[in-house]
């Protein structure tokens, strides 16, 4: 199997980077919000994930970090926590991209008076 790289930098050299430096391989986006530095709920849940392997979270914005891979993130929805585990290729994306906030419709058949031939079918 081959090994993971992100932009040509293994996990473990990734993990001895400091922030400063992983944003400089992160995109625009990610980078400007890096370098603005993080809010103090950011902050103290990267000092829980540190001490925790599970953790629960509504910080959809948080940005992967190498510190983060292998670790298991309950991820807020708006309804309910989406079970995430952070692999590699997550590095650099939001949390919130991992725990979809829509679900898909399934509709079931049309009830007695929602068609016009429906109106005519016996109700037993």
């Amino acid at each position: 199997m081959k090994e993971f790289t992100y932009k040509g930098k293994t996990i473990e050299e990734l993990k001895k980077l400091s922030l400063d430096d992983f944003a400089k391989l992160v995109p625009s986006r990610q980078r400007r919000k890096m370098k603005r530095g993080f809010t103090d709920d950011e902050k103290k849940f990267l000092e829980k994930l540190k001490k925790k392997k599970e953790i629960r979270t509504h910080l959809r914005d948080l940005i992967v970090l190498p510190e983060m891979v292998g670790k298991k993130i309950h991820i807020h929805d708006g309804k309910g926590f989406v079970f995430v585990e952070i692999i590699p290729d997550m590095l650099g994306h939001y949390l919130g991209e991992f725990a979809m906030t829509r679900r898909k419709v399934q509709h079931s058949a049309p009830g007695i008076g929602a068609t016009r031939s429906s109106s005519a079918v016996s109700v037993k």
